[in-house]
């Protein structure tokens, strides 16, 4: 069910599926609440699951100038809306900084996070980006937008381009997420929404030394060969956390739920049946 959520005259586009305790899903950059299907189509059996598209993503699109802070105004009004009083937040990459920025700053509202290729100290060791690289990522990603998965294009293309940096499993069902996620989330991120995101990460975020203040329980999943967020910078989160389990899967990087979806939502759903106590009334 998709439907148009206001807060301070800003529209955001929400997804809002299943009944229940409510988890809201935040997307990362570029992203959309579509993005975040490989997660709402399973935990929206159990749980209500609330996906929007961020300010200036998707269909939440603006071309006013913005900061990373009115994000959080956002994410409030909606949660207000939605009269949900308390909620699990996941949230993936961005998202999942947005989700810690929440705990933080509302924690009578978070009762438990799951984090994925996510830091508070985020940083990078992503190579620099040549021509060809450029190339070879459009010609990939127009073939693979045509024909998604196709063998042909991930040996000739796919494995040579820039997803050699987002995935380390060049595998069809993943380059499938790839034709139908990541196009449209790369094609609708507004230019406000990305120098909104760059000021900050340029102010040098760093919560890292604020995360004992988060107590609800935390999971968090992270894929070892992530160039856009290391995993070193995801361990040092999850080291900060007080109430923190977390997992790093070899031969994954960023985009891990897209290349190994069963085995993440299978350790969401032991992490769920561990602590009842965050899908439910204190």
């Amino acid at each position: 069910m998709a439907e148009l959520a206001s807060h301070q005259s800003f529209p955001l586009y929400v997804t809002r599926s299943g009944q229940g305790w409510p988890i809201l899903c935040l997307h990362g950059h570029p992203g959309t609440g579509r993005s975040m299907g490989v997660f709402t189509e399973h935990l929206s059996q159990r749980f209500c699951t609330i996906a929007p598209d961020l300010r200036g993503y998707g269909r939440s699109r603006t071309s006013q100038r913005f900061q990373m802070e009115d994000h959080l105004a956002d994410l409030m009004g909606l949660l207000d809306q939605y009269q949900c009083d308390r909620t699990v937040i996941l949230g993936w990459s961005l998202g999942g900084i947005l989700a810690m920025e929440l705990a933080l700053q509302y924690p009578e509202r978070v009762s438990g996070l799951i984090l994925v290729a996510t830091a508070a100290r985020p940083w990078s060791d992503h190579p620099n980006i040549s021509l060809l690289d450029n190339v070879l990522t459009g010609a990939a990603g127009l073939i693979n937008w045509i024909k998604p998965g196709w063998e042909w294009n991930i040996e000739t293309f796919g494995k040579r381009s820039l997803f050699r940096y987002l995935i380390q499993r060049h595998q069809p069902t993943t380059y499938h997420y790839l034709a139908r996620e990541a196009v449209y989330a790369y094609l609708t991120t507004s230019q406000p929404a990305t120098r909104a995101l760059y000021q900050a990460m340029g102010r040098g975020y760093n919560r890292v030394p604020d995360l004992a203040k988060i107590q609800c329980p935390v999971l968090m999943l992270m894929g070892e060969q992530d160039r856009h967020i290391t995993a070193a910078s995801s361990r040092e989160t999850a080291k900060a956390l007080p109430n923190c389990e977390w997992e790093c899967y070899d031969q994954t990087a960023h985009l891990l739920p897209w290349e190994i979806p069963k085995g993440l939502l299978d350790r969401i759903d032991r992490w769920l049946a561990d602590y009842p106590e965050v899908t439910r009334l204190k």
